[in-house]
């Protein structure tokens, strides 16, 4: 990966002799394809953080690492790499090196960026014996070695003690399959039925792209479908074009910072964008250098997501999505770490470089910016062991999700996960506790965790589970470094609440803070986990007295903070609002101050 993206130029305007109805079909397969590979992957997995929470992508690329298409919902921080894990390839075996039946692992933190458990499979796909593109799937395995069990490799220092690294390994051969490398990684991890599983169901989605896009081919001729990419590819980056065109021309900044992780010093967090007529140019220079064990990642997902969502956010996505984006990201920053510094942590920053990016048109589009979000992937709730009825090991994992930031016009939305993530979700609890030994006391909204404003942040959620045998807790707050950095808000809108973590031993009656990220817990252990909210937009004493007076009745927020920061007093049981202890609260001037 180069670090610095250079805007593309529009390939064409229009592809001659290409019939519309045509492009048209093709414009709506390539994403059906890429759709049907995910249904594929999602129905025949092993482990919940696929079937159920549903982190991964699933795409085709072309043998440039261009990206065709991607599943609608996939993961949206997973896109930006997947073409330079293409690419690699290809640098490392040539267009010559592939052949029908391989299959090729890559994980490896030196191109890929990410922690190791995102676990990309792919193949070539040929027609008519010519490489014309590669089928891929990235998703999230439960283990592959060191510490990697379940999240963010809790306590690893460096790459190998995370986990297993594979650099464009082929674990088949010209449909072959290398017996001695797989069980070499069966070998090598927790819970090997797990992961040969979900590789399998990788291989099988990609043997599924494979045919689907040769069918494509041999209906409409290889020439026409590739005549339609590019005209698809031309018009994504007109659309992206156009949307910046309508931006106010300017240099737009704004900083923020995260904490550091384990108590070090924290980090810098800085966006420069600069508009000129379609071209847009995100600069993260001004972000810290990487750390050791810090926030480091090698990736452009940031900008892509901020880009994406401020020009085409419903649009089927492909390469021509980000051809008019320049990003500037130097190597040894912490949003482009050299290799082997370890990125276990690699998406901890990218929710609040996301915010940032956008806090910087705050002012010169105030009707389209939100105050921020949650600022992390959300409390990685994991508990992993051996479960004695079964004999078998077990492994039970879900993100929870927080609240979003509130909009110019309407309140954020509770209990989302992260702009980062597609549309990945938390686990249900009759899955957790139909497979493992846990018992789900509670889900619920978060009272009083989204930011009062004329708009409220949303809700985060409040998770509570309990062991019912022996094993090893995620501990992880899901802050995301946001601990004395709260989700802040915007136009006077209030903060909305960090995310934390309590945790009780068996025996104990008291909750507190966890001592580390991995803890080993008893049956009986519990952990509670609590998301962040979002911020708020506008003044709270704007906000309409009986809106206030719902959210008090839904029990999204109390009624002292219904006093205390939006000024509604409501009446002694609590059914209405007394407007005239309203009208007077709201005028005191130190709730007046508070604004």
């Amino acid at each position: 990966m180069t670090p610095e993206k250079t805007p593309g130029k529009t390939i064409v305007q229009k592809v001659s002799g290409l019939d519309p109805v045509t492009l048209e079909v093709i414009r709506n397969s390539l994403p059906a394809i890429s759709h049907e590979m995910s249904v594929d992957l999602q129905r025949t997995s092993y482990n919940m953080m696929i079937y159920e929470v549903q982190d991964y992508c699933t795409a085709l690329l072309d043998t440039e690492g261009g990206l065709i298409s991607q599943n609608i919902g996939g993961v949206s921080h997973f896109v930006a790499d997947l073409g330079v894990v293409i690419k690699d390839g290809v640098r490392r075996y040539g267009v010559e090196g592939f052949f029908p039946g391989d299959v090729l692992l890559h994980n490896h933190q030196a191109t890929a960026g990410q922690h190791l458990n995102n676990m990309v499979l792919y193949t070539p796909v040929f027609h008519r014996e010519k490489l014309v593109a590669f089928a891929v799937v990235r998703a999230h395995w439960v283990d592959v070695g060191g510490l990697s069990t379940g999240f963010s490799a809790a306590g690893a220092y460096d790459p190998w003690s995370e986990g297993l690294q594979f650099d464009q390994v082929k674990i088949y051969e010209k449909d072959v399959p290398d017996e001695k490398m797989i069980r070499f990684v069966r070998d090598n991890i927790r819970y090997p039925d797990a992961a040969m599983g979900d590789m399998r169901s990788q291989l099988a989605a990609c043997r599924l792209g494979e045919r689907r896009f040769v069918e494509l081919l041999d209906r409409y001729g290889p020439d026409v479908v590739q005549r339609a990419i590019v005209q698809l590819f031309a018009e994504t980056e007109a659309r992206c074009r156009a949307a910046v065109e309508k931006l106010p021309d300017g240099v737009y900044e704004a900083s923020t910072y995260l904490d550091g992780r384990g108590g070090g010093a924290g980090y810098d967090i800085h966006a420069k964008v600069t508009v000129s007529g379609g071209d847009m140019t995100i600069d993260l220079s001004g972000c810290s250098p990487q750390r050791e064990g810090g926030y480091n990642g090698r990736t452009y997902a940031a900008a892509y997501i901020a880009y994406k969502a401020l020009t085409a956010p419903l649009d089927p996505l492909n390469e021509g999505a980000f051809s008019g984006l320049k990003v500037i990201i130097p190597e040894g920053n912490m949003m482009m770490a050299r290799f082997p510094a370890m990125m276990s942590a690699w998406s901890g920053a990218l929710p609040t470089v996301v915010d940032t990016i956008w806090r910087a048109f705050a002012e010169a589009i105030p009707d389209r910016i939100p105050a921020a979000h949650s600022g992390s992937l959300g409390a990685t709730f994991s508990f992993s062991g051996n479960d004695p009825k079964s004999g078998r090991g077990f492994v039970a994992m879900s993100i929870e999700s927080g609240g979003w930031g509130a909009w110019p016009d309407r309140d954020g939305q509770d209990a989302s996960m992260s702009v980062c993530q597609g549309d990945v979700r938390n686990a249900p609890i009759e899955t957790i506790e139909l497979k493992t030994p846990v018992m789900v006391i509670e889900r619920r909204l978060r009272q009083d965790s989204g930011g009062a404003g004329q708009y409220r942040g949303g809700l985060g959620v409040v998770t509570h589970a309990r062991a019912l045998t022996r094993g090893r807790w995620n501990a992880n707050s899901g802050a995301g470094g946001r601990i004395t950095c709260p989700p802040w808000g915007l136009w006077n809108g209030h903060e909305g609440k960090i995310a934390r973590t309590l945790t009780k031993a068996a025996g104990e009656t008291e909750f507190s803070k966890p001592a580390s990220v991995a803890m080993v817990g008893d049956p009986g252990s519990e952990m509670i986990y609590e998301t962040a909210g979002g911020g708020g937009w506008g003044d709270p004493l704007k906000r309409d007295p009986e809106r206030v007076l719902r959210d008090v009745r839904e029990g999204y927020i109390s009624a002292d903070a219904a006093r205390e920061e939006y000024g509604v007093v409501l009446t002694t049981d609590g059914n209405a609002v007394d407007l005239a202890a309203t009208r007077a609260r709201r005028t005191q001037p130190q709730l007046q101050g508070a604004q």
